[in-house]
């Protein structure tokens, strides 16, 4: 019978996706070369029969490099993923390998869902790994068009708990602030960083804890504000549970975006939940569970701190698809006043049914 891992001894994770010629390898590379102390292990989901990066990252490899059999630090996945952590896991037990770290790249053409459902899907993997984070590159010249046409752009940006826009340099600062705003609108919680051929402090992409519940629920400022063009027709919404406590800046470039880029029907889009009441927690966990069964596939990331009725302490739940969890988080100090914050990502998801099963839990 195996040892339990104790969870400071979880090997982290880090999804790095982003669609094609974005700059997802030139970023690795620089992670890769960049010395910071850390030996890492790279699994690569390359689209296609060869992997052409291999040569690329390995060009300035240093002692950081991590020789598996094909002689370099990526394992080209053609197959099963969980299989393969669980190679690195029995080779890196028995001492072959040394790694602390692990950065699965994914082929620009991956939905990051099922890569992520992998370290809560099953027991071996989930023992011993912690997903991090999930970290898009965004390309800034061709980033909009990648939108408009590639639903998997659009999940991988709903996905991401860190964006990075590359090639921010060959665009004017009008469309790339309609870019940022559109991002922020399909994914109002990842601080989102222009980055210049993989020039990024990379201190903010690892150790995010992307995935840990108790971590701050980030919300974008100018997310849903009054005259955001995502805020919709819910008016009566907002002044009730909003109280417009993010009132801020607005696409200040919303009519330069509106004429370059008439209708931005996006797939993928978010919606904030806010309320300074408290939940029932037993009707709440039914809606919950209800509107995951109904609406999991679509759900691509969720998370939320709860007032929760009777709990002196915040309640924070986040989830991916269908798998959802829940812990108790810090107490309530009593210059704060207990409210609920909650962000929904996924395609196409009724707010407006969302909204109204949400104000039914309220005490």
């Amino acid at each position: 019978m195996k040892a339990a891992i104790k969870p400071n001894d979880m090997v982290p994770v880090t999804i790095l996706t982003g669609f094609l010629g974005a700059g997802k390898t030139t970023l690795l590379k620089r992670i890769l070369s960049e010395y910071h102390g850390r030996r890492i292990a790279v699994i690569e989901n390359e689209f296609g029969p060869e992997s052409i990066d291999n040569e690329l990252l390995v060009q300035d490899s240093d002692e950081e490099i991590i020789e598996l059999n094909n002689g370099c630090i990526c394992c080209t996945v053609r197959g099963d993923l969980m299989r393969t952590l669980s190679d690195l896991r029995a080779k890196r037990e028995a001492g072959d390998i040394n790694f602390e770290r692990v950065i699965i790249e994914t082929t620009g053409m991956a939905n990051p869902g099922p890569v992520c459902q992998t370290f809560f899907m099953d027991d071996d993997i989930a023992e011993y790994y912690r997903l991090d984070a999930v970290v898009t590159v965004v390309d800034a010249k061709h980033g909009m068009a990648t939108l408009d046409t590639q639903e998997e752009a659009q999940k991988q940006v709903g996905f991401a708990d860190r964006l990075l826009v590359s090639k921010k340099d060959l665009v004017n600062d009008i469309d790339y602030q309609a870019l940022r705003a559109r991002l922020v609108r399909i994914n109002p919680r990842a601080p989102i960083t222009p980055v210049n051929f993989g020039e990024t402090d990379l201190t903010a992409l690892m150790d995010v804890s992307g995935f840990n519940l108790n971590t701050i629920l980030d919300i974008d400022p100018d997310f849903l504000t009054d005259d955001h063009p995502d805020a919709g027709h819910d008016h009566d919404h907002d002044h009730s549970h909003d109280d417009h406590e993010h009132e801020g800046e607005c696409n200040a470039h919303c009519g330069h975006a509106h004429h370059h880029h008439p209708a931005h029907n996006d797939e993928i889009s978010a919606f904030v939940f806010r309320s300074k009441k408290a939940f029932n927690p037993d009707r709440l966990e039914e809606f919950l569970n209800g509107i995951i069964q109904v609406y999991g596939p679509d759900l691509l990331r969720y998370k939320g701190i709860l007032y929760i009725k009777g709990a002196n302490r915040r309640m924070l739940f986040q989830g991916v698809h269908m798998l959802m969890g829940a812990e108790p988080g810090k107490p309530w100090l009593s210059s704060e006043k207990p409210n609920t914050r909650m962000v929904f990502i996924g395609r196409k998801l009724p707010q407006e049914i969302f909204t109204r099963g949400l104000e039914q839990c309220l005490v």
